[in-house]
């Protein structure tokens, strides 16, 4: 029987209207900025939750309820969402200390989001690899239905693996005994893949950041594979009436477990065309298929053009709570 305990969590995801994307483990209410211990200071952590329900309180009834004073910002973020010009480092930085905090369990327990895809074995039971973030990203809400997740051509893949080991019980039967027992368990090694084929692999581990360069590609799909393997000992007792004899019997067994995320490779180079007129006028023409923020026409930095796009934070309400699904 497996027994189901769930821990709240928070993860973000920086949308781009253009969202930037934030990957990370609060809660499903997020903490209240300037209390977390997450490399962001009280006015960085306030923008992050444009993805939450704004009930506006006062700043009275704030230092009424909390004891303390709150930031401008602070206040601002209570009572609507924050864009921003370009991506937000902050939403990177949740993210990667946040990656820090995710924890397996033990042989006997698994933890992973609702949403993981699990697979069992003979002996290896909710076993899975789940993407955790790809970094930089950025979700785009272009209209109706659409939201690609941009993501650059170098970059990193982070991911949580987790499994249990399901141990036979023992038994008798006649003048036999049979015990059962985990001689070892690991994740021997992640991979990623780019529409199957694997561009980059690390060693085992529960939480995987693999690096990867994705060259001349419009759009693919990344699968995050991990494999994991475990061995166990049989031991047979038999008991005759001249001793007693011991077998010694090895089982081994070796599961892959992925997840997949379909991307969309986002090249900040751009096409550019330049025209001379009679007058002595001189234009610009510059093309980029994707959503642009802006242009920045001289060598200077002085002479830009601004686009329409805006970027804002919001956590990724899958990652709100992990749950330990155990024997």
């Amino acid at each position: 029987m497996r027994h189901l305990q769930q821990r709240e969590l928070t993860v973000l995801i920086a949308a781009l209207c253009v969202t930037s994307l934030v990957t990370g483990i609060v809660s499903a209410t997020p903490p209240r900025p300037g209390t977390e211990d997450n490399g962001l200071t009280e006015n960085e952590s306030a923008t992050l939750w444009s993805h939450d329900a704004d009930n506006y309180i006062s700043q009275e009834e704030y230092r009424q309820r909390y004891g303390d004073e709150r930031t401008s910002i602070h206040q601002l973020a209570n009572g609507t969402d924050i864009t921003f010009k370009r991506p937000p480092e902050t939403a990177a930085t949740w993210t990667r200390n946040d990656f820090t905090d995710l924890e397996a369990g033990g042989s006997d327990t698994s933890v992973h989001p609702p949403h993981a895809s699990l697979e069992d074995g003979v002996f290896i039971e909710d076993a899975h690899a789940t993407v955790f973030a790809v970094q930089p990203s950025t979700r785009g809400h272009l209209e109706s239905g659409e939201k690609p997740l941009y993501i650059a051509p170098n970059g990193t893949m982070r991911g949580f693996v987790d499994y249990r080991v399901r141990i036979p019980n023992g038994s008798s039967s006649g003048n036999s005994t049979i015990q059962w027992s985990l001689t070892d368990h690991e994740i021997e090694e992640v991979r990623l893949q780019k529409d199957g084929e694997t561009i980059a692999r690390s060693d085992g581990s529960h939480t995987p950041a693999i690096d990867y360069q994705i060259d001349d590609d419009w759009s693919t799909t990344l699968t995050l594979e991990a494999e994991i393997h475990v061995r166990l000992k049989k031991t047979i007792r038999t008991d005759a009436v001249n001793g007693t004899t011991v077998d010694v019997v090895y089982r081994e067994e070796t599961r892959n477990v992925s997840d997949s995320i379909d991307v969309e490779i986002y090249d900040l180079s751009a096409s550019s065309y330049y025209a001379e007129y009679p007058n002595g006028d001189s234009g610009v023409s510059i093309f980029q298929s994707r959503p642009w923020q802006g242009y920045t026409l001289t060598e200077e930095g002085d002479t830009r053009v601004r686009g329409v796009w805006r970027f804002y934070t919001a956590r990724n309400t899958s990652w709100d709570t992990l749950v330990r699904s155990g024997r």
